[in-house]
């Protein structure tokens, strides 16, 4: 029985289980590495459940083909071949995606190649740098938590009795927008918070609803916006 497991390839040589076993454990350990690091920094619309379990099985399935073609120019030849009748329609809508593809595949084939120090080192550096990238917001050319959003009633003169309120709860105000509306008194204005505690917005918000003058607040939690 154990002839057949080690010999169980019909091959130019027989299978290296503890080999083979080695580079797919370090390819899922790496792949779930680069999962959780895509949830946990993950912004947008866009996540997928499904895109996340592909990232476990991308470099699993890089490293067997590695394993498989075992410098062989015929079986890649031959895979080339397969893999051209295949085709992929699903559209990868988000560039940083296809960063953590073409990661996987690089790290799979590391595995699959037996060069193990490079994997591990591979997926702990880029799962450092990813892990940076989003704790720095890095590459943004504004930062703010919130969008605010309200009617103020008042004369223009008192907004900075407003803006006091907002300087209590934010470390930086930036006003977006400012409408007068002739079909009712009072203006409509939009601000951009950097807030000193974005978990304690609702306190902002009731006070905000609280004041005289303000009404028809409405909040949204701030995404990146596209660059212009």
């Amino acid at each position: 029985m154990d002839q057949w497991i080690y010999l169980g390839n019909a091959g130019f040589s027989g299978t290296d289980l503890p080999t083979l076993l080695l580079s797919l454990l370090l390819a899922f350990m790496a792949g779930q590495l680069m999962a959780w690091v895509y949830m946990y920094t993950h912004t947008g619309l866009s996540y997928s459940r499904t895109y996340v379990n592909s990232l476990i099985i991308i470099p699993m399935t890089v490293s067997l083909v590695m394993t498989v073609l075992d410098n062989n120019l015929v079986t890649a030849f031959s895979l080339m071949a397969v893999f051209a009748i295949v085709r992929f329609r699903n559209i990868v809508r988000d560039t940083l995606d296809t960063v953590y593809i073409l990661t996987l595949i690089v790290i799979g084939m590391a595995a699959g190649t037996q060069l193990y120090m490079s994997t591990v080192l591979g997926a702990m550096l880029f799962a450092t740098v990813m892990l940076y990238l989003w704790y720095t917001n890095f590459g943004a050319r504004q930062r703010y938590d919130f969008i605010i959003n309200l009617h103020w009633s008042r004369p223009e003169r008192e907004i900075a009795e407003l803006l006091n309120l907002l300087n209590r709860h934010s470390m930086k105000v930036q006003l977006a927008s400012q409408r007068s509306s002739q079909a009712e008194d009072g203006t409509d204005l939009s601000y951009r918070l950097l807030l000193r505690d974005p978990d304690q917005s609702y306190t902002l918000l009731e006070e905000l609803r609280g004041a005289t003058g303000v009404s028809r607040v409405t909040a949204l939690r701030a995404e990146e916006e596209s660059e212009i």
